[in-house]
């Protein structure tokens, strides 16, 4: 995402998450913290219009002998009225082969509908040894996708960056 591209992929989130201006105060957050890069913004196009937006931000594991980088998948949206097109399944698995090649975490975790998100690779943190960031996270969300780093000794609590908690955004709704 180019930064120019900003206010467009705030809007389309609103929209996408049907006119709910939290996810519109957590993107200013995000942006506004230690954890956001914009190369780890992606943005997919139709016919020269922005239709859809996946971000990854730095977070933390507070494993037992240190803290580890990781990364979180959050937000995902398509424009209302592409939905149900494949638009976001196409961008999840792009944004997470670039992740994979590029990038050296050892993991990417989420909140979401296991449903949804086991297709893509993710499996459940918590069966792994991964400790919730909070008890407001059910257990079958909280979920996490393995990068090539990822070693299976691997364990501990994720951390959310501070704009999750300023905006009140930890935990399924």
């Amino acid at each position: 995402m180019r930064d120019e591209e900003f206010d467009a992929v705030r809007q389309l989130e609103v929209a996408a998450f049907g006119d709910d201006e939290s996810i519109g105060v957590l993107l200013d957050a995000l942006r506004a913290s230690w954890a956001w890069e914009p190369d780890l913004s992606f943005v997919a196009e139709r016919d020269g219009e922005l239709c859809g937006h996946v971000a990854f931000t730095r977070a933390m594991l507070d494993a037992p002998d240190r803290l580890r980088d990781v990364l979180v998948l959050s937000p995902v949206g398509v424009r209302p009225d592409l939905q149900g097109q494949g638009i976001g399944t196409a961008m999840i698995i792009q944004a997470l082969a670039i992740v994979a090649g590029s990038r050296t975490e050892p993991a990417v975790f989420l909140e979401g509908s296991p449903l949804l998100y086991t297709r893509f690779g993710f499996e459940s943190a918590c069966a792994i040894g991964f400790r919730r960031p909070s008890l407001r996270t059910p257990e079958p969300g909280f979920q996490v996708f393995r990068l090539p780093t990822f070693d299976a000794s691997l364990q501990g609590t994720l951390v959310y960056p501070d704009a999750f908690w300023r905006t009140d955004s930890v935990g399924l709704r």
